[in-house]
């Protein structure tokens, strides 16, 4: 099967380094960095460039980058696509350790929208941020930390024990959900096992462990299935396919006359409500202080944020063959036929008549595959960053993303040619005349 190599490799990379929002960005600043992005703190001032190309860590988890044309023309359209750096998990709580007959465990919560039994019997680890006591009391040490081997995994039930297990069983995440950490000792019983591991490996006391957010995440990668390879299964599909897309097209763009910007949130699996997440003031403070930095007056920069327009890439269900009747009777993509618009007249997918009109000519012209995505209606369906991102900055948005299958599975399903239709879509986006 032809396809992509380096997309395809680009996503592999990520997926395998971003096992948390922590590990996503530093992959996206590697990528970045290589390609002569130029950081920018955001509470320090900023002279801006024309022919440039720059980026924003917020807060570790969340990422900005955006280039300016070296001709730029300030009655030029600003580009911007948006995705997500976080997907559905566990999160380890605080004071985390307990032990039943030996058994060391870790209590842990569920963060976003998972498929809970897909968990089970799987070799898992912990990654994310930690934060450790400093002699500043304003400036904690933050580490980001990622365990090297498998140190969990959630057993199920015997069929032994439970003969109606194959009827469908509901999982308590307080009782069924809890992960083995390792099989204790006696004198181990009696100790904070988990934590005392935590400490060994940053070479610190387990009383300078002050905080920490650390996800648990599947340690399997991502593979090619099929006999001819036209599908990947992956852990984190979903949001990372958007994302390392959007790092290709941001990377590779030569628009000369505008500006382009990718935004990479936290939080989209929890409602975005959060400093990190599409629903705070972020991005449009920060395309204000663009604009006000270009030397752009008030009035300009109000006309030009108006004229923008925004992607939101988020995936998209493809239809499962062994569950047709769940999609729409006319609208139900399927993997491997190019990425998806996505619609609803509720507006939980941003999308509008025009933007889907600039989105369809850019393909035809390209000759990029797409497909229409719509939910059935009698199904209420998901929602993405993009209808709260245009509540802050009202313009023109579209919705798109690959098909999956399995979505908010430990390990989704996607068609390997469509993360090729992706990207070269948003490539096109960015640098179309």
């Amino acid at each position: 099967m032809e396809f992509n190599n380096l997309e395809i490799d680009n996503l592999f990379s990520m997926v395998k380094m971003g096992v948390s929002p922590f590990g996503v960005i530093e992959e996206s600043r590697k990528r970045l960095e290589k390609a002569g992005f130029c950081e920018l703190s955001y509470g320090a001032n900023w002279k801006l460039e024309k022919g440039k190309k720059y980026f924003v860590d917020h807060h570790g988890s969340t990422i900005f980058a955006f280039t300016v044309g070296k001709n730029f023309d300030k009655n030029q359209m600003i580009r911007m696509a948006a995705a997500h750096t976080d997907y559905p998990c566990f999160r380890i709580k605080p004071n985390p350790d307990f032990n039943k007959e030996g058994y060391g465990q870790i209590n842990t919560e569920s963060y976003g929208g998972l498929i809970i039994n897909t968990w089970l019997d799987r070799p898992l680890s912990v990654a994310g941020k930690i934060a450790l006591r400093s002699d500043n009391v304003f400036e904690p040490k933050i580490v980001n930390y990622r365990a090297t081997k498998p140190i969990l995994t959630i057993p199920n039930l015997a069929i032994h024990m439970n003969r109606d297990v194959n009827k469908g069983v509901e999982l308590n995440k307080q009782i069924d959900t809890m992960p083995i950490v390792d099989l204790l000792s006696e004198e181990q019983r009696e100790t904070k096992y988990f934590m005392e591991f935590l400490a060994e490996e940053l070479k610190v006391d387990v009383e300078d462990i002050l905080d920490f957010e650390l996800s648990v995440f599947a340690t399997e990668e991502p593979c090619f299935v099929g006999v001819k390879d036209t599908m990947i299964s992956s852990p984190r599909l979903d949001n990372l396919t958007s994302a390392s897309a959007l790092l290709s097209a941001i990377i590779n763009n030569d628009r000369k006359e505008g500006i382009n910007l990718i935004a990479l949130f936290d939080h989209e699996e929890i409602g975005s409500s959060t400093k990190q997440g599409a629903g705070s003031i972020m991005l449009h403070d920060m395309l204000r202080r663009i604009l006000a930095n270009l030397d752009l007056n008030e009035e300009e920069i109000q006309a030009d944020m108006y004229n923008a327009m925004m992607l939101s890439v988020d995936v998209a269900h493809g239809l499962h063959p062994n569950k047709a009747e769940k999609m729409d009777i006319t609208n139900h993509p399927v993997l491997g036929k190019g990425f998806c618009i996505k619609e609803a007249c509720s507006q939980s997918y941003a999308t509008d008549a025009k933007a889907i009109a600039i989105v369809q000519q850019i393909c035809e012209k390209n000759k990029i595959p797409y497909q229409r995505f719509v939910n059935r209606s009698d199904v209420r369906g998901g929602g993405t960053l993009g209808s709260i991102a245009s509540t802050l900055l009202p313009i023109k948005v579209v919705d798109i993303g690959v098909p999956l299958l399995a979505m908010h599975s430990v390990r989704e399903l996607m068609g390997t040619k469509d993360q090729e239709a992706l990207y070269e879509f948003i490539l096109a986006f960015f640098t179309e005349k």
